[in-house]
């Protein structure tokens, strides 16, 4: 969503770990709003205070869904939506590499702001991009209405409205979670049960229709991934706030438990919106056919004596060597908390690189057979580990590391043949 005129704009709470960096947007009659105590009039004993869940849409900016908390009140005509998904996007293609290279380092700054015209917004999502809108209205007394409210108004103060973005723990759906504890207290529990699966396994099912972002977010989230989520921990999906809040109650002075949620309201509905439909898992496909042509070629290549196919091994170890190094920085350098360990960098090591671009250029330094070993050994030692990594591996990686494997075994171990003099084989001449 565009907020104009100050070009922020909002995706999906999670969408940005897919590094997509593309965004919607909308007119101006969604236009930010002042949101000082003054500028917007006390609640009547008719107002209305509501979530708002936007159910995912079919698009890599909006895989995830979002959250907007609403208030409504009739007898002043206030219809106000604050959300915590707000993002300054540039509009250049120089900032948006910078975008994203913050992003990746995990220094992304969100914001709340505030908007008129929630009901905007609502249509838009259903004219624009297919998605539905439910509305949970929220049964809190006049006082508890008004503390929210005045939270909110406080947090989206230009001082107070910008916070650290965290995949899992701090986004645009966990964030009215917490104001709502922060306004309610102890009396407010959840009979929700936790989801007994991983972080991991939570977005599976709105990553069907697109198996190459699944495969992509598989590989570089690590270890803290596979943690089993907390009831709690599970709302940084949208929809599973909406869930929460369904079986969430709240205790009253009177000691009295009333449901947090009074009514549930479908406010636009697409068919099929939400659900999306399983797609072919293409990287499967593709990887299995990739590392089947490894092997079979380095079995053959091992019986015919067949020199180094350069070409072919400078390619495998190179692209090895480029995904090593982006995994390498997600552990090493970037300020992620969920992409560190990661045990997919035994067989996409960094070095690759270098080993790729040396067979490349034609050379064959002595190094080159012992790191192949190495590279061998890593890779043996991932494929027999699997049943036991905590790490879950996808399907698609396996065919992957054979296919290496296959091919530094080849390299360790070269068939020489007399004929093959003038191949990679033979070690470089030792300067006189």
């Amino acid at each position: 969503m565009r907020i104009l005129p100050d070009r922020s704009r909002f995706v999906s709470c999670a969408t940005l770990a897919a590094l997509v960096v593309g965004a919607t947007s909308l007119d101006a009659e969604a236009g930010a709003i002042q949101t000082t105590r003054e500028s917007i009039p006390a609640l009547s004993e008719s107002a209305v205070v509501s979530l708002l869940t936007v159910l995912p849409g079919d698009r890599l900016y909006n895989l995830f869904g979002h959250t907007i908390i609403r208030f409504r009140d009739p007898a002043t005509g206030l219809d106000v939506g604050f959300n915590y998904g707000t993002f300054d996007f540039p509009e250049t293609f120089l900032g948006g590499a910078g975008f994203v290279a913050r992003f990746a380092y995990g220094k992304l700054d969100y914001k709340l702001q505030a908007s008129g015209n929630p009901a905007y917004a609502v249509d838009w999502y259903a004219d624009r991009e297919g998605r539905s809108t439910i509305e949970q209205t929220l049964d809190l007394t006049s006082a508890e209405a008004d503390s929210l409210l005045a939270l909110l108004v406080e947090n989206a103060r230009p001082e107070n409205a910008v916070y650290r973005y965290d995949f899992f723990f701090d986004n645009c759906s966990t964030r009215p979670r917490d104001v709502l504890e922060r306004v309610l207290g102890a009396a407010l529990t959840s009979g929700a049960t936790d989801p007994g699966t991983s972080f991991r396994r939570l977005l599976d099912p709105y990553l069907l229709a697109n198996p190459g972002v699944d495969f992509s977010m598989d590989i570089g989230l690590g270890i803290p991934a596979d943690r089993s989520a907390s009831a709690r921990e599970a709302l940084f999906l949208p929809v599973e706030l909406m869930k929460w809040l369904d079986a969430a109650t709240v205790t009253g002075d009177d000691g009295v438990r009333r449901p947090l949620v009074s009514r549930t309201d479908t406010l636009t509905r697409v068919p099929g919106a939400g659900e999306p439909e399983s797609a072919l898992p293409w990287p499967l496909f593709v990887a299995g056919a990739f590392g089947l042509a490894l092997v079979l070629l380095g079995v053959f290549d091992r019986k015919t004596g067949r020199p180094v196919r350069r070409w072919l091994d400078g390619s495998v170890f190179s692209l090895a060597g480029i995904a090593g190094l982006i995994l390498a920085f997600l552990v090493f350098i970037s300020l992620h908390s969920v992409t560190k360990p990661n045990l997919n960098l035994m067989w996409a090591l960094p070095t690759h690189l270098v080993a790729g671009g040396v067979l490349l250029a034609g050379r064959n330094p002595r190094w080159l057979r012992p790191y192949m070993l190495v590279a061998l050994a890593l890779a043996s030692v991932f494929i027999v580990g699997l049943p036991f990594w905590s790490q879950e591996i996808p399907a698609a990686v396996v065919p992957i590391v054979l296919g290496i494997a296959a091919r530094a075994a080849v390299l360790a171990f070269p068939a020489t043949r007399p004929e093959d003099s003038n191949s990679l084989q033979r070690s470089e001449p030792r300067s006189r």
